[in-house]
């Protein structure tokens, strides 16, 4: 009876939604990645990337909005590295990526040690505060859930629709589909499958790096080393999870927010009995359940991970 009533409380679904949040920006990224014929494996690097230069931004005196757009701005350029890799010249699109997380990772770290070299713990910024907004912020449950949350946790909600709106909506959304089903067929549209696909990939990887910025800007008010923990390997599933499909996407980040929550109220039901580490994998057996019930019914996009060439036909 008290597990119900965990789940009935409004600030369990609050939780369950921030801890979502960086999960929506990187499911989000790596949807508009493959859904263009691209995986990228990036994500993991193209997180702490984000995390770091937002958060340095803001140290240097950028502002918090100034921080996300730099974060953007670093998700960008790494993704531009992997397009560039893998769809130009055709490299695997696995070794390309993890090659990108090593790098990105590693320079996001050396940048932190070379910026502060003398510090023991890492300075603290002011990070965005949760939104108070009149009358909706005051509703019974829906209120604290979902209207008292930091503006970049709104900002993921809205991308959610503006991204559903592009690729389903939109001539440019429609083509970014069509090249990562049948690239050839775009291609004879007098469409460049190249611009189409290196686009996918930095505009995908910007959002990733927002979700980084997310955790050091929002979550937390610092950036430390494995921070990240795993978030961005989580993203990779949920979105064959969510069938390349952003309202779907949104349904897994909240599920695996909403375990991970869970958990962490269930140990003081029954922490005493269980190790706290039964608890800690709790989210992660769960969510691969659920990728296994649903992945096998997926309509993945059918020239994912197909190196295309220019005349190819």
């Amino acid at each position: 009876m008290e597990i119900i009533d965990i789940l009935l409380t409004a600030n369990f679904w609050a939780a369950a939604l921030r801890i979502a949040t960086p999960l929506i920006f990187g499911v989000l990224g790596a949807l508009i990645c493959e859904r263009a014929g691209v995986l990228n494996l990036g994500i993991e690097g193209i997180f702490t990337a984000g995390a770091m230069a937002g958060w340095m931004a803001v140290w240097l005196g950028a502002g918090l909005w100034g921080g996300v757009l730099v974060a953007a701005l670093a998700g960008g350029f790494f993704g531009l590295i992997h397009a560039i890799l893998t769809v130009p010249l055709g490299l695997s699109q696995h070794v390309s990526g993890i090659g990108v997380t090593l790098l990105a990772t590693s320079l996001s770290y050396f940048t932190y040690r070379t910026a502060l070299p003398d510090v023991s713990s890492p300075p603290r910024i002011i990070p965005f505060q949760p939104l108070d907004i009149p009358i909706l912020s005051d509703l019974p449950f829906i209120g604290p859930a979902l209207f008292s949350q930091t503006a970049l946790t709104m900002l993921a909600l809205v991308m959610v629709f503006v991204t559903g709106w592009v690729l389903y909506r939109t001539p440019l959304g429609l083509a970014i589909r069509a090249v990562g089903d049948n690239p050839s067929s775009v291609e004879a549209q007098g469409l460049s499958v190249y611009a189409l696909r290196i686009g996918a990939v930095v505009a995908g990887s910007s959002l990733m790096a927002m979700g980084g910025a997310f955790l050091t800007m929002s979550a937390f008010d610092a950036f430390f080393f494995g921070m990240i923990n795993g978030r961005g390997w989580v993203c990779i599933a949920l979105t064959v999870f969510a069938s390349w499909r952003p309202g779907k996407a949104l349904l897994g980040a909240l599920l695996f927010g909403a375990f991970d929550a869970f958990q962490v109220r269930l140990q003081t039901e029954v922490g005493a009995f269980l190790p706290s580490q039964v608890f800690l994998m709790m989210p992660y057996l769960l969510s691969i359940a659920a990728l296994i019930i649903v992945a096998r019914k997926a309509d993945y996009p059918k020239a994912l991970l197909v190196p295309w060439f220019k005349g190819q036909r």
